[in-house]
């Protein structure tokens, strides 16, 4: 089971706990991930991140697809990529939600399942470098001839040789999309997941596998997001989950089509996502917040005293999951998880050179 730490995205300020990542780093940690909404970006910490690690894999869990073409999507991945030494990045890569594509970046929600796939397709052939970009998609084409083009743009390769496999992971969670990951992906943040969820995943990401062409199991990354808290105090911990859930469930999305909502009842709790999403539309949040139950947040986290997480453990390493993406910011509680995977136990390699 291989471990990462998410640090997400800034509040007001952006603070980046740079030893909290280094003692990661030490611990045997796989990789570091950052994130992005409407205020840090998802790639210029990991920049920093870079130059103050070795070994550690650099992550974006996610760039949102809005917020930057295909095209600069490879170029950022691979100028940090190149920064790191080489073979460390990952473009994690998500379509985020329609308020936010139309209401930040004012880009049109259009199709997503074809446009997650003409983006990554993009970025392989900039990776590549195997001849000039071009790309005929029903989302995005390459070079652009609709509306105010010019008509006189030329296919480009990149200025930069780069490493030709940058991997690239994708935030999915519905049954279309689950599907595409498998086929065009290397890796998935499945959202919501929790111990037991494979059951209803497992076919679906064996289908994208067949189209694919046989891409087998071991040759594909799976890491959900898991709190983590070590505490003596399991249900304040788990009280101070609840307010981001409300957030997400409730009010992160329309009252229509909103993907954390979906999630919540996909888990077995339509009648709590369908009261969270009243109280919170309604203006009366910290109603929302209490509706929130302590079985859906404990459920995907590590909560408690050692012996309580020691305990739980061993269900999330037997979930298919192939690592988990940790959410915490305690010292201890690296160490703990270090232990439990037995990550400080195997040597961290060098990366290979670049090709």
């Amino acid at each position: 089971m291989k471990l990462g730490l998410m640090l997400g995205y800034s509040g007001a300020n952006l603070k980046l706990p740079v030893e909290l990542v280094q003692r990661a780093e030490a611990l045997g940690f796989d990789s570091v991930w950052t994130a992005e909404a409407y205020g840090s970006d998802a790639t210029t910490p990991l920049a920093y991140l870079a130059a103050v690690t070795k070994r550690i894999r650099l992550g974006t869990s996610i760039m949102q697809l809005a917020g930057r073409t295909p095209a600069m999507a490879a170029m950022q991945a691979a100028t940090i990529d190149a920064l790191a030494g080489g073979r460390r990045f990952i473009a994690g890569l998500g379509v985020s939600g329609p308020q936010i594509v139309e209401g930040w970046y004012g880009q049109p929600w259009g199709r997503p399942y074809w446009r997650m796939r003409d983006y990554v397709a993009i970025m392989r052939k900039v990776f590549s470098r195997a001849a000039p970009v071009a790309h005929d998609g029903r989302e995005i084409s390459l070079p652009y001839r609709g509306e105010g083009a010019l008509g006189i743009g030329k296919p480009l390769k990149s200025i930069l040789h780069m490493n030709p496999e940058i991997p690239i992971w994708l935030g999915t969670g519905n049954e279309s999309s689950v599907r595409l990951t498998a086929e065009i992906a290397d890796g998935w943040f499945p959202l919501s997941f929790v111990p037991g969820m494979m059951d209803l995943y497992r076919p679906w990401l064996e289908e994208g596998f067949r189209r694919a062409g046989g891409k087998r199991w071991a040759d594909f990354e799976i890491h959900p997001l898991v709190s983590l808290v070590v505490t003596d105090d399991v249900k304040s911990a788990l009280a101070r989950m609840k307010p981001g859930i409300a957030l997400y469930v409730g009010g992160m999305g329309h009252r229509e089509k909103n993907f954390h909502n979906d999630m919540m009842v996909r888990r077995g709790y339509p009648e709590a996502a369908a009261k969270i999403q009243e109280l919170y539309l309604a203006g009366r949040a910290q109603e929302a917040i209490a509706a929130v139950p302590d079985d859906y947040c404990d459920e995907a986290a590590l909560v408690g005293p050692p012996q309580r997480i020691r305990a739980r453990y061993p269900a999330w390493e037997s979930s298919g999951a192939t690592g988990l993406i940790l959410q915490c910011r305690q010292a201890a509680g690296l160490e703990l998880m270090a232990e439990l995977a037995g990550s400080r136990d195997r040597p961290a390699a060098d990366p290979p050179p670049p090709s």
